[in-house]
């Protein structure tokens, strides 16, 4: 047995120990040197080998950190020039002078280049726990390119932090495979965040909305991925698959919501890639079993995201075109972050068994000034995310599905959940380019906000379940849909004529609405966006008396289950909110369903019969009984 290894590696461990100075002495001019990531960072070695000052022409490589970078401060460019695979705060303004580069890469592939030499790391700086009793060392917050960049590195050093937890996982390295070591007890970096405010609020109210029991999550850090935990506290086995984890899932773990039993790869273990947050965090990931940190060569691998069933994915984005296409990692011309794993968690979710790719984003930026969502990118801006490859869109305002639409159907899917102020700019800007009809109505000049709160699940006499919610804009397609799949005596009694086709120019009727004086709700047989329509009911006011003719229409195979009844029960709530006195409506004589609904209001109807018809007058004033169910 050789000498060397035959001694306890304990040994073997004091014989590699140096001074900070001496361990950053390895470093030679023109070399390639890999900084470890994010919280991991080896602060220690950093700041040693930042005050060399005899080197020059030091190429330095990592994705984000959280420490100071005084490598990339002018005072130091004749000695080192950065290569950034994600830019972080440290380095933005460095990237944005020319004073460092900035390679735009897929996190997934990353390892690739260390693994196959295209890219050579000469010298590696990494940040472990202490080695266990077994010799082992964790790679502990931040596992994500690191382990590659070792394992590839011509010379390796690590910073042993005392304060670092022991992060399990596909994430140890033994001490004979480290070349130098250097010993601290350091805080380990931390990421604080602030509550969300209230527009993140609402993004994660309606992402919570896409979100089913038994999924598995990707999250990011951040206000917006924070709200969208605070909606899932109803919500049972949650599985997390993620490239980073923070402190906002532990109190949904603590509270059993996320236990990962239902994940379908690798059930009852969180997946990451590396953590970042608060020193709470990090020691609930000590030791802790149930915690698996892995590279990002599998962990944001698409083909292994796709192994998850329901697999949802939560990212941010810049600005978004009308067409679909996602800018994630620049403003304009200037580069601001990266690609990350974006591209890696959307084409995961994407191929996953009823899995969700979500890009989410506020609708406005800098206090209301500027759209998000705008007609071209801004010039210079980079397409992370592909027309091709975006499925939901997510703001303040709603959620818009992209994924198999034509560009019409985009447009005004966007414009929909764009702020209100911008909405009839977006809709001249799409005329101007063709990408929607040139009579599609215009939007009024204060445009409506969508009525959320009308938005509701209801139970049918036959157990099953319909999704209700005000009319879209977008929804002229599946109106389309469902009246061709009426029967000639269901569009007879609607229109009082038999029609034989729905246009759109005719369908733009049904559209013109302002969720006041003109309100439409639909049936849904779920809450997805592309869910067939199965019913509409529809009021439009008439201001010289105040009264609402309404009228409503439901799908043959649905009739007789007590939809038309949960409809207007909604509708008759939405009029009395917007002060409408009553409603009126014409009922020909032998459509006994649709008079029998008007009935289920409760209230009094004062009716009058010509012409085989019915015309009734409804008004809101008193109640005669109780409402039908």
């Amino acid at each position: 047995m050789n000498s060397k290894t035959a001694r306890p590696w304990q040994e073997r461990y004091a014989a590699k120990l140096v001074s900070p100075r001496e361990a950053v002495a390895c470093v030679k001019h023109g070399q390639r040197v890999f900084i470890g990531s994010g919280a991991g960072e080896p602060q220690t070695l950093v700041e040693a080998l930042s005050g060399r000052e005899d080197l020059s022409d030091t190429e330095i490589v990592h994705i984000l950190t959280l420490g100071v970078a005084a490598y990339a401060e002018p005072r130091l460019g004749g000695r080192f020039r950065h290569n950034a695979y994600f830019i972080g705060p440290n380095v933005r303004s460095a990237v944005a002078e020319g004073r460092a580069d900035y390679t735009p890469i897929f996190l997934s592939e990353i390892p690739r280049l260390f693994r196959t030499r295209r890219v050579v790391i000469d010298v590696a700086f990494i940040g472990v726990s202490p080695p266990d009793e077994h010799g082992f060392c964790s790679y502990s917050v931040s596992c994500d390119i690191v382990k590659p960049a070792a394992e590839s590195a011509r010379y390796l050093v690590a910073e042993v932090n005392r304060q670092l937890p022991r992060v399990l996982g596909d994430c140890f390295i033994h001490v004979d495979d480290i070349d130098l070591l250097v010993e601290s007890d350091r805080p380990v970096l931390e990421a604080p965040q602030g509550a969300p405010d209230e527009i993140a609020e609402r993004i994660g109210r309606h992402i919570a909305g896409l979100i089913e029991d038994g999924a598995t999550l990707q999250l990011g850090i951040g206000t917006i991925p924070d709200a969208v935990l605070h909606y899932l506290g109803g919500f049972k086995n949650l599985g997390i698959h993620t490239e980073m984890f923070s402190d906002g899932v532990i109190p949904l773990i603590q509270k059993g919501v996320i236990n990962n039993s239902a994940k379908t790869l690798h059930p009852g273990k969180i997946v990451m890639s590396f953590m970042m947050g608060s020193r709470k965090l990090y020691d609930f990931a000590h030791d802790n079993p149930m915690i698996e940190c892995h590279p990002t060569e599998y962990a944001n691998d698409p083909f292994i995201i796709a192994q998850n069933d329901k697999m949802i994915s939560i990212n941010s984005a810049i600005e978004v075109d009308l067409t679909g296409q996602v800018c994630a990692d620049s403003l304009g011309p200037m580069f601001y972050s990266g690609i990350g794993g974006q591209v890696d968690f959307t084409r995961g979710a994407a191929r996953s068994k009823g899995g969700k790719p979500i890009i989410a984003l506020p609708s406005t930026a800098e206090g209301e000034v500027f759209s998000r969502i705008v007609p071209y990118l801004k010039q210079g801006a980079g397409v992370v995310t592909s027309r091709g490859d975006v499925h939901y869109i997510v703001t303040e305002y709603g959620a818009a599905y992209l994924h198999g639409k034509s560009i019409r159907e985009r447009a005004l899917a966007l414009i929909h959940i764009a702020h209100p102020k911008f909405r009839p700019w977006l809709l001249a800007e799409a005329k101007g380019r063709h990408l929607v009809y040139a009579d599609q109505i215009e939007l009024p000049v204060r445009t409506p906000l969508y009525p959320e709160r009308l938005e509701q699940w209801v139970d049918l006499k036959d157990e099953s379940r319909v999704f209700l919610r005000p009319l879209k804009l977008t929804d002229e397609g599946r109106l389309r849909d469902m009246f061709y799949r009426l029967s000639t005596e269901s569009v007879h009694f609607r229109f009082f004529r038999y029609v034989k086709a729905m246009p759109h120019e005719q369908l733009q009727e049904f559209l013109r609405v302002d969720y006041e004086s003109d309100m439409a709700l639909v049936a849904l047989v779920s809450a997805d966006e592309d869910a067939d329509i199965i019913g509409i009911a529809h009021y439009r006011n008439n201001p010289r008396t105040n009264y609402a003719d309404a009228a409503f229409l439901v799908r043959d195979d649905w009739q007789g289950k007590g939809i038309g009844k949960h409809m207007i029960r909604v509708l008759v709530e939405a009029a009395q909110e917007n002060g409408i006195a009553g409603f009126t409506a014409d009922v020909l004589a032998e459509n006994i369903g649709m008079l029998r609904v008007f009935q289920s209001t409760g209230f009094p109807i004062d009716t009058e019969m010509e012409d085989g018809a019915y015309t009734l007058r409804i008004p809101f004033a008193t109640r005669s009984r109780a409402a039908g169910g």
